[in-house]
């Protein structure tokens, strides 16, 4: 055994991307249907510890690049978030530096929190960037009607920016030149309803129960309907519900 007590700790990331994971046929079935969007939560995890982006952001990225069981290929995939994550994450505390590497190159890609608002006298749309403190940039409105949640509280995305003195002494020196969302910008329901057709009543509620954060084989099938109706109130207006349990228990 090492004397080193640093070699006794395991990074719970390194351990999550090694150990083999056995995939089910429901599993497998999820991967299929939805590809990009299933996410291994421990790998979710363990990246948010050295990380300061929102946890959602990461999962988006894991479910683009780490939804597979084959260990080389999630271990790449990882190493490919890792790689993005530190290339073109924007910190507060370098948004200075971030927009001198852009006016240096000519265009550099950014991930911060973009979103958007009317110009109501322009006529025309301008973003802001969250951490990287820019505003009134122009969007063009294809982007916005691609993407309409930028109007809704804004989007986090890949940006490629440029900046580019012009002539007119009131025109904006930054430009976008590609906005690609990584968080979901909007909701495909008839995608998802064609999905949903290739499951089963009972595969469908083990989907639900596991993107819960529950195994349902650990449930009957009654044990499943009490736990799915708890999500009732969240789809269903003016439902009202009332959990009753044993003394004491709060």
């Amino acid at each position: 055994m090492s004397d080193n007590p640093e070699d006794s700790i395991i990074d719970p990331l390194e351990a999550a991307v090694s150990t083999p994971v056995t995939l089910g046929p429901l599993d497998r079935k999820i991967l299929e249907q939805f590809p990009g969007l299933v996410v291994r939560k421990d790998l979710t995890k363990g990246l948010k510890q050295n990380a300061v982006v929102p946890t959602y952001v990461l999962e988006y990225l894991l479910g683009q690049h780490c939804a597979t069981d084959d260990l080389d290929a999630l271990k790449a995939g990882l190493e490919s978030v890792q790689r993005i994550l530190a290339k073109h994450y924007v910190h507060r505390n370098q948004a200075e530096l971030v927009k001198s590497t852009i006016k240096e190159r000519g265009s550099h890609k950014v991930i911060d929190k973009v979103a958007a608002e009317l110009n109501d006298k322009g006529g025309f749309y301008e973003a802001k960037f969250s951490n990287l403190g820019l505003k009134n940039v122009p969007i063009a409105d294809d982007l916005i009607r691609r993407h309409p949640k930028l109007l809704v509280g804004g989007i986090w995305c890949i940006t490629e920016l440029a900046y580019e003195l012009s002539e007119e002494p009131k025109a904006c020196p930054w430009h976008i030149e590609s906005l690609k969302p990584i968080q979901v910008s909007r909701a495909d329901y008839e995608e998802f309803l064609a999905a949903r057709a290739n499951f089963s009543t009972e595969e469908w509620m083990g989907v639900i129960l596991q993107s819960i954060g529950l195994n349902p084989d650990a449930f009957g099938r009654r044990g499943k309907l009490l736990q799915l109706m708890r999500l009732v109130p969240y789809c269903e207006r003016n439902y009202n519900l009332i959990e009753l349990g044993p003394k004491g228990t709060g």
